[in-house]
């Protein structure tokens, strides 16, 4: 990042009642804390018209936030297939509205997320809030957790794109990073 301007990452944590949202800006010192925040659509009865408000409301966040990359959770399937169908149709708004304004998603399970925050797949909520707070050296308090899940995801695609591996080319090559990172093993 030595001489580039900073890259904004906005996360987005798809939902019909709850969308979170969370921004994280990368220069030299990694990534660092913007925002976050939720669409409440808990008041919106039609679903249809929850469609149009994450589609009109994530037009308005990626204006105001201009973000670089939109990294976005994948649904993930439960046991009622209404539930994925709801969820995908979220997504689908969010993307849309970033791929209108001419901005790259990237997609990450929610367990692939989870790993890369906590190191556990299986973390909790409440575990993925506190590593994400502990990461990005900030108090948070937040209301929903959707809006850490998604600063989650924004560091999620951080780390996916920044780390070893993805200088390997998705080939990991633990030797060479070694050596060009001798600092960085204890």
């Amino acid at each position: 990042m030595d001489g580039q301007k900073p890259q904004i990452i906005m996360g987005i944590d798809p939902g019909t009642y709850i969308l979170g949202y969370g921004v994280i800006r990368v220069g030299r010192k990694g990534p660092e804390f913007v925002d976050m925040g939720v669409l409440d659509m808990r008041k919106i009865k039609e679903h249809f018209s929850k469609i149009a408000f994450i589609y009109r409301e994530v037009t308005r966040l990626v204006g105001e936030y201009s973000p670089d990359v939109l990294s976005i959770e994948s649904p993930f399937y439960g046991k009622n297939p209404q539930v994925i169908l709801k969820l995908g149709r979220a997504q689908g708004a969010a993307v849309t509205a970033a791929v209108n304004a001419g901005i790259s998603v990237c997609e990450y399970a929610p367990r692939k997320a989870k790993v890369a925050i906590t190191g556990n797949g299986a973390a909790s909520k409440e575990q993925v809030s506190i590593m994400s707070q502990k990461i990005l050296g900030v108090r948070l308090s937040p209301e929903h957790f959707d809006a850490t899940d998604a600063l989650a995801i924004a560091l999620c695609h951080y780390y996916q794109s920044s780390g070893p591996v993805a200088a390997a080319g998705e080939k990991s090559d633990w030797k060479k990073f070694i050596a060009e990172n001798p600092d960085r093993v204890k």
